[in-house]
């Protein structure tokens, strides 16, 4: 009997100690699924941080506006101009005409030389509605009008190298003469005759009255479809890009009879130009010309006739060289039109073959002699 109540004791006894190992087993787990939430609240909250920060570092891009001006890349154009065509007008640039007025205002500037190896703008306009009164304004040599048509612009002049009368015809370009008077726009600055200007000196084209003759004439205004992007591939709209080579806040062109010259402005961010070591500047509002591009495109020219008219490569090719200029730098590039296609844009290439982007901004665009230009 007292054998078994000390079994029945022992028995009891191990049920206890059974059931408080349990026990301890129990809380031991709650505390561990206890301290594995404790853990996961505190671990949510760094990374809920770290997603932030993460997406603080990406700042969406600037949007492209819709009044883009398609030959700089600046948001600038009128209402009525968006998606319609721009306006090439040929300028005189011997010193005997300076100061010139009006070039202040053009978008894209080309020089290239003519007889004598003096030379020439033709000045391009973004906005169709809104181009000022331009002096003076000379003839058509064929190589401007090989280049505007692939910006599809309104082509300006005021006479015409007769022996190419038959190739600009076959251009069919949209073309406002002063010989004739197209349109009334053309004159005489009756300042400049009394100042003993020459003639050739004196003619202007009034721009502001532009928009009313095309008007009048039914001339087709919107773009044509393969023209209705940008004429170039531009930088982001927030982006100043320097450009993949040497440092240079000096550029220096030699055509021959005369030359250009740009100075950086590091405040501005543009190339400040002159003429004959002369600062050039607008007539009417005073200032100097100023680029946020240079280009300078080297090309065979030659004399083509007893005149002294040029036979200028205005195409290009893969392997024709040229230099960009911009934001304090210099880049050794190719550049090309297609062949014998005066439709056809104005493309740039790195030396690798890859298509550039460039900076936003008014450009200046020559084509020259090889090796006549030095950048410091």
């Amino acid at each position: 009997m007292k054998k078994r109540k000390v079994m029945l004791m022992a028995s009891a006894l191990l049920l206890a100690v059974t059931m408080g190992m349990a026990g301890c087993g129990q809380k031991k787990a709650d505390a561990e699924e206890t301290q594995k939430e404790e853990v996961k609240t505190t671990e949510e909250p760094e990374e809920e941080e770290s997603t932030a920060v993460s997406g603080a570092a990406v700042e969406p891009e600037a949007a492209v506006p819709a009044n883009q001006n398609l030959l700089t890349g600046i948001g600038d154009l009128s209402q009525e101009a968006i998606g319609k065509r721009p306006v090439a007008v040929m300028v005189n640039n011997v010193q005997k005409a300076m100061p010139q007025y009006g070039v202040g205002q053009a978008d894209i500037i080309f020089e290239i030389p003519v007889e004598g190896d003096a030379t020439r703008f033709m000045a391009l306009y973004g906005d169709y509605t809104k181009v000022p009164q331009i002096c003076p304004i000379r003839s058509c040599r064929y190589y401007f009008p090989a280049l505007s048509q692939g910006f599809d612009a309104y082509y300006v002049n005021w006479g015409i190298d007769d022996t190419m009368g038959d190739y600009l015809a076959a251009l069919n370009m949209d073309q406002i003469e002063g010989i004739t008077n197209t349109g009334g726009l053309f004159g005489r600055d009756q300042e400049k005759l009394n100042q003993g200007y020459a003639l050739e000196h004196t003619g202007y084209f009034d721009g502001t009255r532009l928009v009313s003759y095309i008007e009048s004439q039914g001339l087709r205004t919107d773009l044509l479809e393969d023209k209705k992007g940008a004429a170039f591939p531009f930088n982001g709209m927030e982006e100043q890009l320097k450009p993949e080579g040497s440092d240079c806040t000096s550029v220096q062109i030699n055509f021959g009879a005369q030359s250009s010259a740009f100075t950086y402005d590091q405040e501005k961010k543009v190339y400040l130009k002159q003429i004959n070591g002369q600062p050039q500047v607008d007539g009417k509002t005073g200032e100097q010309l100023s680029f946020t591009n240079v280009f300078v495109l080297e090309t065979d020219i030659s004399v083509r006739d007893d005149i002294g008219h040029k036979e200028i490569d205005w195409d290009g090719a893969a392997d024709s060289v040229g230099y960009y200029v911009s934001n304090g730098g210099v880049q050794k590039i190719h550049w090309s039109k297609e062949a014998n296609n005066e439709n056809s844009y104005l493309r740039f290439y790195d030396e690798s073959g890859q298509e550039i982007s460039i900076n936003r901004g008014k450009s200046y665009i020559a084509l020259n002699y090889r090796d006549q230009t030095t950048f410091q």
